[in-house]
């Protein structure tokens, strides 16, 4: 703009009312502490999130080690393995008893010592099988590349020590352990196993808690549902006439995912059809109770629809276990992860796609799920309830 321009802009009173508008708007911000908070607050959330709680490195990884016979040498492995400061061996009797624990996601990994290891060692053809659980394919790969390194430096080790004791001479050295590799539950290896089952969760958020929400605010600032409170119909009433379309739009999309879950993307569904219905049916009413909560609170779509995204969408998108493993964040970012509902379902759906029907990790997830649902639509009717007594 140029200085002629400017001096008639500010003669003809245009800058002055361009002042008084900038400080109206400033005093309107200043008056909703809601659109401040998101400006101010969400950027250092996110940058605090992603530069502090995420992590794509596997920390403590829990492996089953299957020990048959209790020698130096297998001890000198074992010790390896501790010494990684990644991996956390399990000693375990038996490989059944591993497999247990494998199933259960106790353990990522099983570590099965044969029975003649010194012998083998002194010839130098030692061989450890080793299984892990590829329901998650990145942490998968990690552990094993983890196991490879920890087992090959300790098989050296050990060598070396044989051969200064003057056990195996032209073998110290030289000798490697082999790793015969094995994953369950997802034998393609493919990431996309286990995040098309992840991309599950967010879509049924999206439907449950982000759309309805932001539809139910929009009725509150019409002032279409304070025209229903001036009817006989009793808050109950009112919830389900509004929970139902959207959990018949919900249970469409979960449908439509399944299906090309299976026929798009080849992914196995290993566990039981009725438990994954059963469960998402659960995760679904979850996600309309807090969506009902959210508008309720707000009674405005666009705070409704920030506090949605930061609630509901962006926990289940980095926080559930979707993109990145819980166990290798920090304590603190774990604690508010297994506080989501949607790492439950999250790992609900993995496991009942990739690894079959679980049931002691099915009862409990459920009753966790069952919990929130429960909740939700309570503190929903209540905030229903209170406005049609007001």
């Amino acid at each position: 703009m140029s200085r002629f321009a400017f001096c008639t802009l500010a003669g003809s009173g245009s800058l002055r009312r361009i002042m008084a508008l900038v400080r109206k708007e400033l005093h309107q911000l200043l008056r909703d502490p809601g659109n401040l908070a998101v400006g101010m607050a969400l950027p250092i959330v996110l940058i605090l999130l992603f530069g502090y709680g995420l992590s794509m490195d596997v920390r403590h990884a829990p492996v089953a080690v299957v020990m048959p016979h209790d020698s130096a040498e297998a001890q000198g492995l074992m010790a390896g393995l501790r010494g990684s400061g990644t991996l956390q061996p399990v000693l375990v009797r038996s490989q059944a008893q591993a497999e247990t624990l494998l199933r259960d996601r106790t353990v990522d990994a099983i570590v099965q010592l044969p029975a003649a290891l010194d012998a083998d060692l002194v010839q130098g053809q030692a061989s450890v099988q080793v299984i892990v659980n590829g329901v998650e394919a990145n942490r998968a790969r990690l552990v094993m590349l983890y196991l490879q390194a920890a087992l090959g430096q300790s098989a050296q080790v050990a060598l070396d020590r044989q051969g200064s004791a003057g056990v195996g001479s032209g073998l110290a050295g030289t000798g490697q352990v082999g790793i015969e590799p094995r994953v369950w539950f997802n034998a393609a290896n493919s990431s996309t196993w286990y995040l098309v089952p992840g991309l599950v969760v967010i879509i049924m958020t999206i439907v449950g808690a982000f759309l309805t929400s932001l539809v139910m605010a929009r009725e509150w600032e019409r002032g279409t549902l304070e025209s229903l409170f001036v009817t006989p119909v009793h808050p109950v009433e009112i919830l389900l006439g509004k929970i139902i379309p959207y959990f018949g739009v919900g249970m469409i999309g979960l449908f439509l995912c399944l299906a090309a879950a299976r026929w798009l993307f080849g992914v196995p569904l290993e566990g039981s059809l009725a438990v994954l219905i059963g469960v998402s049916m659960l995760y679904l009413l979850v996600s309309l109770g807090m969506g009902l909560v959210i508008s309720a609170v707000t009674r405005s779509q666009f705070l409704a629809s920030q506090i949605s995204l930061i609630l509901s969408f962006l926990p289940a998108l980095l926080l559930s276990g979707f993109l990145f493993d819980l166990h290798s964040v920090p304590t603190p970012v774990q604690v508010v992860g297994h506080l989501l509902p949607a790492t439950y379902y999250v790992e609900l759906l993995k496991n009942l796609f990739l690894a079959g029907t679980p049931w002691p990790l099915i009862l409990r997830d459920a009753a966790v799920l069952t919990a929130y649902a429960v909740f939700f639509l309570l503190i929903a009717l209540r905030r229903t309830r209170k406005r049609l007594e007001g």
